[in-house]
Order: C-alpha cells, then sequence, then structure tokens
C-alpha cells in the first residue's frame, strides 16, 4: 500500500472515499458496487465521484437484493476480480446473511484453499445518527461468531484509509463495519506501511485501567479517559481495530500492566461482543485483575427511537460510573466497594 499523508483534516468519509479510489486505481481487478454507491455517491456519500472517475462498469449500482449483491461478488471473485460491495446499513445486511455465513466465510475451507473469496462487504453500522430501527444495528456479532470470515472497524479517519486497503488486499472475505456516527468526525490521514490489520492499537496510555473500545466507541472512550485524569484517574485506550481475529496479546500485555478493564460498545450486552472480549481477558490475565472485569454497553431492548438514542448509548457517565466499581481498595462487598 502506497503511504499517504495529508495535513489536513479529512473525514471518515473521505477517508474511506481516498482507499476506495486508490485501490480501484491500483488493481484493474477491484470492482465497488451495492445500492446507491453509483452516480449518487452512496446514502453517506462514501463512494462520491467514484463512478465518474473510474466508470459505471467499476462503480455501479444494484438493485435492491441484498443476497444477490453478495451472491454475485462471490462468483465474481470465484473468477479473479476483488469486488468492494455496499450492504446500505447494518440491518439490511440480514437478507444477505445466508450468502455470507454458507458460502462467503467456508468456500476457501471447502476447496481445502484452492479456491479464495477476496470479497470486502461495507457495512455502515451502529447508531448515533438519529435513524431509527432497521437503520442503526451493531450486528458485530453475528459476523465475528462465523468462522472464516476477518471483522474489523475503524475508530479514526487515518485508520479507516488504512484498514480498507488491507481489507481489499486481503485474500479472505471482509466485513468491514464503518461507524456511521463518525462518518464526519476528522482527523489526519497518514497511512504509512501496515501494521497488519489484525493488530490492536493502544491510543492512549495509562497505568490505572484499560478501556478496550472499538469503531464508534473509540472516541467515546478517548472522551472518557480525558474526564477521567480530571478525577485523577490515568486511563489507558486500546482500539481493537481488528474483532475477528483477536489480537490478545496487544489487549493483555495492556490489562496486564493496569490490573482493571472496561469493554465498551454499543451492542445490546447479553450475548455481546464484549463478553467474548470480558472471557478472554479473564482468562489470560486472571492473576494480573485487581478487580472484575467490567462492560459497559447498549441496553438489551430493540433500537429505541431517536429521541431516546443517547440515554441508550454508552456514554462518558455511564463508563466513569464504570471505572468506579472497579475495587479501588481493599473493602469490596459483593463486587461493589463499601
Amino acid at each position: 500500500m502506497t503511504a499517504v499523508h495529508e495535513t489536513s483534516a479529512v473525514s471518515m468519509a473521505g477517508a474511506l472515499n481516498r482507499a476506495l479510489a486508490d485501490a480501484l486505481a491500483a488493481d484493474p481487478t477491484v470492482l465497488v458496487f451495492g445500492e446507491d454507491v453509483g452516480p449518487l455517491g452512496g446514502v453517506f456519500r462514501v463512494t462520491d465521484g467514484l463512478a465518474a472517475r473510474f466508470g459505471e462498469d467499476r462503480v455501479f449500482d444494484t438493485p435492491l437484493a441484498e443476497s444477490g449483491i453478495v451472491g454475485t461478488a462471490i462468483g465474481m471473485a470465484m473468477n479473479g476480480l476483488r469486488p468492494v460491495v455496499e450492504m446500505q446499513f447494518d440491518a439490511f445486511a440480514y437478507p444477505a446473511f445466508e450468502q455470507i455465513t454458507s458460502h462467503l466465510a467456508k468456500l476457501r475451507n471447502r476447496t481445502r484453499g484452492r479456491v479464495s473469496l477476496p470479497v470486502v462487504v461495507r457495512v455502515p453500522y451502529g447508531g448515533g445518527i438519529g435513524g431509527v430501527e432497521h437503520h442503526c444495528d451493531s450486528s458485530e456479532a453475528y459476523y465475528t461468531h462465523t468462522p472464516g470470515l476477518r471483522v474489523v472497524t475503524p475508530g479514526t479517519p487515518d485508520d479507516a484509509y488504512r484498514l480498507l486497503r488491507d481489507s481489499i488486499d486481503s485474500p479472505d472475505p471482509v466485513i468491514f463495519l464503518e461507524p456511521k456516527r463518525r462518518y464526519w468526525a476528522k482527523g489526519p490521514l497518514d497511512a504509512g506501511p501496515s501494521i497488519g490489520f489484525d493488530r490492536a492499537l493502544v491510543r492512549r496510555e495509562g497505568r490505572d485501567v484499560t478501556l478496550i473500545a472499538y469503531g464508534p466507541m473509540v472516541a467515546t472512550a478517548l472522551e472518557t479517559a480525558e474526564a477521567a485524569a480530571e478525577e485523577g484517574r490515568d486511563v489507558e485506550v486500546v482500539d481493537l481495530r481488528s474483532l475477528s481475529p483477536f489480537d490478545d496479546e496487544t489487549v493483555c500485555a495492556s490489562v496486564a500492566k493496569t490490573g482493571r478493564a472496561v469493554v465498551v460498545h454499543e451492542a445490546s450486552g447479553f450475548g455481546g461482543y464484549g463478553a467474548e472480549v470480558v472471557a478472554r481477558v479473564t482468562e489470560r490475565c486472571f492473576h494480573h485483575l485487581h478487580a472484575p472485569v467490567l462492560r459497559v454497553t447498549g441496553f438489551d431492548i430493540p433500537y429505541p427511537p431517536p429521541k431516546l438514542e443517547e440515554h441508550h448509548l454508552p456514554g462518558v457517565d455511564r463508563i466513569l460510573d464504570a471505572i468506579d466499581r472497579l475495587q479501588w481498595d481493599d473493602r469490596v462487598v459483593g463486587g461493589y466497594r463499601a
């Protein structure tokens, strides 16, 4: 991947657009297609201008048929192309779930490695945009529970570029989860050589507690760390980036150092992705832990109406409350400070 450096701030949507454009320019086998990604430029304008630049034979619209989109991508990949397809919203992707889990995820294993499927499925996901149900799901656990899929999600514009380029280059199918509430967040774009898109990153160093976050919650975790510093707590923030495979080494090194951890995600708590993170950290860091690993998540309800989503989504106050419950003294009753 060619190094990219821009000193001016770039939005996450702009970084994704740049990544798609650079991939299309670098490799004639790359195609971009999906619902409204052509002349319109996508619902969130992530593909803006790509059809005009590369032609509608390489960037084109499809019918509103998610299963057909993924099925077509599978056939293209089997014949040497690299499709990048978009599901317009997270919950709209469910009609394609059978294609993803039964075929996209399994074909390489089924053929004993003779057939690879370099397909990227882009999914705008998560809440925070004032949408309604079917527009604001956090469906990461469905995909991470499926062997054969890589699942990644960026937390910054810089990482959006880096992760998408790495995903397109991957010989394996990738579910690329784009946090739609962060599409307009801006930051520098300095995508140098890849660090490996299966690696987590420590976004902020700290010594007292590790906040483990990904996607839309990375910015919230960093905001929480700033607030905690005013209360005298030094918080380390780890951005997972790759949900599957999981970077045990980076995460556990951080937790072993701090002795305490909180996992944060928008999805509902019961059976959510954070439960797997807690299990892995507990199994590997048990003798380093000073308190149980806690989770701060969305509530176990269908996604609420727009006026209530701020109460549903984890925020700074809820995360600070969890940090306060991490047994900071020796007088503990029932998991809470006495």
